[in-house]
């Protein structure tokens, strides 16, 4: 069992029928709900709560984070985004879903524009998997294909990443790195592309495999977190034992 929290602006659910139609209880409530089917201890946070619903207290009890947002990257407040990025980079699990590639949260751990072309046009989606014997592929088939999804295409302005999970191919032509690892400090970071709004991606169990296997998988490993700045000797050192001597 691995302590998640689900983060979502919660915007999109607020003004658009479709999308409360699809997920009544907001996206972030469907990613829980499969989340607790998996046996993880889940808790959800949403913009619009104090301090973005990401406490101190919030974020010490989080093992991984999941993170969702589209309409608002901009109204998340600084200080909290290093509070979140603290957190990986002392062990925190972070899981970003869909347009959470524009979130300060990731371009601030990946150091680039994290920008691509896009495009809405109600097109199939097929994520290949790319490394068949990574543990957030376990119980997937060859590929996910997805009826409708929202085009996501390369470039992808992102640094090269540490593992390749999946690549997308998409009915217009366009490909894209669709399933993205990387170590941050002790954390690890998952990015997920698919999970556009006006769709039902989150409610396909292929899509919830990959995303429950993520968590697993980005949980912190249990072991002392390594010490930093000046250091003493465990052994002694010679030339140090010649200075004394003169």
């Amino acid at each position: 069992m691995v302590k998640v929290t689900v983060w979502n602006e919660n915007r999109h659910e607020q003004k658009n029928p479709v999308v409360r139609d699809i997920y009544p209880n907001g996206i972030h409530g469907a990613i829980a709900e499969f989340l607790k089917e998996d046996s993880h201890e889940v808790t959800t946070a949403t913009l619009d709560e104090p301090k973005h619903g990401l406490t101190d207290e919030v974020l010490d009890n989080t093992e991984v984070l999941v993170w969702w947002g589209h309409l608002a990257h901009g109204e998340v407040k600084d200080e909290i985004v290093q509070k979140v990025r603290q957190r990986v980079l002392d062990g925190m699990g972070l899981i970003v879903l869909h347009s959470g590639h524009f979130s300060k949260i990731f371009k601030t751990l990946m150091g680039t524009s994290c920008d691509l072309k896009w495009r809405e046009a109600d097109e199939k989606e097929r994520l290949w998997v790319i490394s068949p014997s990574h543990p957030i592929v376990e119980g997937i088939s060859e590929y996910i294909e997805l009826e409708k999804e929202e085009m996501y295409g390369e470039h992808f302005d992102i640094p090269q990443p540490d593992e390749l999970i999946f690549t997308s191919w998409f009915e217009g032509g366009e490909v894209f790195r669709s399933g993205c690892t990387y170590k941050r400090g002790s954390g690890k970071v998952f990015y997920f592309r698919p999970g556009h709004e006006t769709y039902p991606t989150y409610h396909n169990k292929d899509i919830q495999r990959v995303i429950s296997n993520a968590v697993k998988w980005a949980a912190p490993v249990k072991r002392e977190r390594p010490v930093y700045g000046n250091a003493k000797p465990l052994e002694v050192i010679q030339g140090d034992k010649n200075k004394k001597q003169h």
